[in-house]
């Protein structure tokens, strides 16, 4: 069987326009794919044989077929089985079936199948690394922001992600976060301002930055952090509408937010940890921004098991 590397017009248009759906870029997620099939089968040199996977070359019939399970070995949150299964379709065509494929952001329980893959037995061994660390890693992401959407449920409080995500995977990451019931802070530099302590030394002051931002860039939201409870008065007399309590006590944070009085979007950023997020929610603060979300994931534990087709 030889590996197809199937051109982005040919992958299925149902699952392209399920990617589109989730809020991903299909070509996007599509060229991120085929940048990872090059990590394990490099493109050839002009001249050369193209790589293959030896393993399943040397071991495997050509026209042995086969069924793949994905089980889940823990109790969690799926995300990233879509592009999971645009793997399967970059390496084998029309020649793979995909079915029984749990919904992202879907709970599963440990022992439960959460996609089955049917096709030529040597591009399922070939695909399924690949496949795995997009299905566990997001599906990490995804499981540990269920964790803190729990923890704030009832609160009115939410748990955003930030810009800490690993390189070449911030929709993918942000998507997942979604698929865990949080939501996403800014994608970029440019769809908001986040003026931060290193803009206000810069400027010479929080409501001066503020201020800055705001002629340079009227129609871009702001967003400014403060640290004292002066700076979060300073703010709301100059009328920004949402500012980020930095390394705030939980009782300071409340005393933010009773001055605040709804007068702006209140996010508590810095040192949150999950065992204190009920705590900091019910100050009454409107989100709970985490790094942690994205840059300190655990990776879900999916299993891939072979059988004879």
């Amino acid at each position: 069987m030889t590996i197809r590397r199937v051109p982005f017009d040919e992958i299925p248009q149902s699952l392209r326009e399920e990617l589109t759906k989730a809020g991903l870029d299909a070509g996007e997620v599509y060229d991120a794919v085929e940048l990872a099939l090059d990590e394990d089968l490099p493109s050839a040199a002009p001249g050369e044989m193209p790589s293959e996977d030896v393993t399943s070359v040397a071991t495997i019939a050509p026209d042995s077929t086969g069924i793949g399970v994905f089980a889940a070995r823990e109790d969690g949150v799926v995300a990233g089985l879509g592009v999971a299964e645009l793997v399967f379709a970059y390496v084998m065509g029309d020649s793979v079936t995909v079915t029984d494929r749990v919904k992202d952001g879907s709970k599963v329980k440990a022992g439960d199948v959460i996609m089955r893959i049917a096709g030529p037995t040597r591009g399922l061994l070939t695909a399924e690394r690949t496949a795995l660390n997009y299905a566990s890693h997001l599906s990490g992401v995804a499981t540990g922001v269920a964790a803190w959407t729990e923890a704030l449920e009832g609160t009115g409080a939410q748990v955003l992600d930030t810009r800490k995500t690993l390189p070449g995977f911030r929709s993918l990451e942000k998507y997942a976060v979604r698929c865990g019931g949080g939501a996403n802070h800014r994608m970029s530099l440019c769809d908001m301002a986040l003026v931060k302590d290193n803009h206000i030394v810069a400027a010479g002051g929080a409501v001066q930055a503020y201020e800055a931002v705001k002629f340079a860039y009227p129609d871009v939201p702001i967003e400014v952090e403060v640290t004292t409870l002066e700076e979060l008065e300073a703010l709301l007399a100059a009328g920004c509408g949402r500012i980020m309590l930095d390394n705030m006590s939980t009782a300071m944070m409340k005393e933010a937010v009773e001055i605040t009085a709804g007068r702006a979007v209140l996010e508590a950023s810095g040192g949150l940890t999950l065992d204190r997020a009920r705590e900091v929610a019910e100050t009454g603060v409107d989100y709970l921004s985490v790094g942690a979300l994205t840059h300190s994931v655990k990776v879900f534990d999916i299993g891939f098991d072979l059988s004879e087709g």
